[in-house]
């Protein structure tokens, strides 16, 4: 019997497979489950659709990261850090402190666990920062780090 499956199965396959089972492992345990539904053809042909949709949509958000990138480049955040004498800093900017200033300056919501800073800022300066907007899509952020 064919099955498309609809979660992962271990050793069996992915999400969306069409997977050929046995009668009584089909009837038994994938279809009670529901890890699988039988593979008749408007079954079929609705994977077919949800997956064009899948990739439709995944076009629009690759296209719309790209964009995000594109601004991205052109602007920069200002932060203001304490600093003793000889330039030394009192604490350091992390990822946290510069995705509110994103959000306060820029008006962009920004996950700080989608910014790319391997330690935290600890001298006043220009630095650029990395921006995970996609799987394959990395924006620059400047961040201006200014002493009080």
């Amino acid at each position: 019997m064919e099955v498309i499956l609809l979660e992962d199965v271990k050793a069996l396959g992915k999400k969306g497979q069409v997977v050929k089972v046995n009668d009584g492992y089909a009837r038994n345990f994938l279809l009670p489950k529901k890890l699988g539904v039988e593979a008749t053809k408007a079954n079929k042909n609705d994977l077919k659709l949800q997956k064009e949709k899948e990739e439709r949509q995944a076009k629009q958000q690759l296209a719309a990261a790209q964009e995000m990138a594109g601004k991205l480049t052109g602007l920069s955040v200002e932060l203001a850090i304490r600093v003793g004498e000889g330039g030394r800093t009192f604490g350091a900017v992390s990822t946290k402190e510069i995705a509110a200033a994103a959000k306060e300056q820029l008006g962009l919501d920004l996950d700080k666990k989608k910014l790319l800073l391997d330690e935290p800022i600890r001298a006043v300066g220009t630095y650029r920062v990395g921006v995970r907007l996609h799987k394959d899509v990395t924006g620059e952020l400047a961040v201006k780090v200014s002493g009080v």
